[in-house]
């Protein structure tokens, strides 16, 4: 019996063994599988330190284009279509006088058209008392670089033909793709002269470029609001507006992304 407990002993130590066997080798094969995998993470996705270096071009140029949105604001009509009508009568007026002095139809665009109730407060109640119509026009002057007067005179014009509004006077380029272009590679070769010295003062050596992005810095265009006396300025002689654009810059910043060493 004694010798029967001596086998089972020596059975149960062997088995004990075999396990703690069996969970070691599970235990490497496991590490080995966990390194290979990281190894393989580091070898695939390799991780990069970047840098970004901004650059900015500035190309300067005169405007060719000046843009202005003249409007016609009729009030207090009693009816509906007696706004619409005279609306459309001095509206048509604005638009022959343009034409007149050489300004394109494909150059006279509508903004903005509306008609809407004038409300008055009588007897302590909101009333109907009359209608209010309104029309914008944006009208593209060319060559504005060779004769600035052509844009005093398209104003002129329209107000003695009735226009009572002036919203608003930008000022463009016909060429603004090429300017920007050329302002897009000034704010590169501003970023890799920048790069070479920020790189030498780090101390760190830099690899290829990974990418970049490009911000464009709208220049502030000119605005102005005139509100004419109903009917225009006809009666009481024409407009001469001063509108000088000056130099504009077409401004575009470029951040280039590198990879460092």
């Amino acid at each position: 019996m004694a010798a029967k407990n001596k086998y089972m002993s020596e059975d149960k130590k062997i088995s004990n063994v075999g396990w703690v066997a069996i969970i070691i080798i599970g235990l490497l094969v496991l590490g080995a599988i966990v390194s290979f995998a990281i190894l393989r993470d580091r070898f695939v996705n390799q991780q990069w330190r970047t840098v970004t270096v901004t650059g900015q071009g500035r190309i300067s140029y005169n405007p060719d284009l000046a843009i202005v949105t003249l409007g016609v604001q009729i009030d207090k009509i009693a009816k509906p279509d007696e706004a619409l009508n005279q609306l459309n009568s001095k509206v048509a007026g604005i638009v022959s006088a343009l034409k007149e002095i050489g300004i394109a139809a494909e150059d006279i665009q509508t903004q903005n058209y509306s008609l809407y109730p004038q409300y008055d407060y009588i007897n302590n109640a909101s009333k109907v008392t009359g209608y209010n119509a309104n029309q914008q026009l944006v009208v593209k002057i060319s060559g504005y670089d060779k004769d600035q007067s052509r844009l005093s005179q398209a104003i002129a014009a329209a107000s003695k033909a009735g226009a009572n509004q002036v919203n608003s006077l930008t000022f463009d380029s016909s060429q603004m793709n090429d300017l920007k272009q050329q302002a897009r590679l000034a704010a590169i070769s501003d970023a890799k002269d920048k790069s070479a010295a920020l790189a030498e003062t780090a101390g760190v050596e830099l690899k290829e470029i990974v990418g970049w992005y490009e911000n464009y810095i709208n220049p502030t265009p000119v605005y102005s609001t005139m509100d004419y006396a109903r009917g225009g300025m006809g009666a009481g002689g024409e407009v001469s507006p001063q509108t000088p654009a000056g130099e504009r810059e077409v401004v575009i910043e470029i951040g280039v992304n590198y990879n460092i060493k």
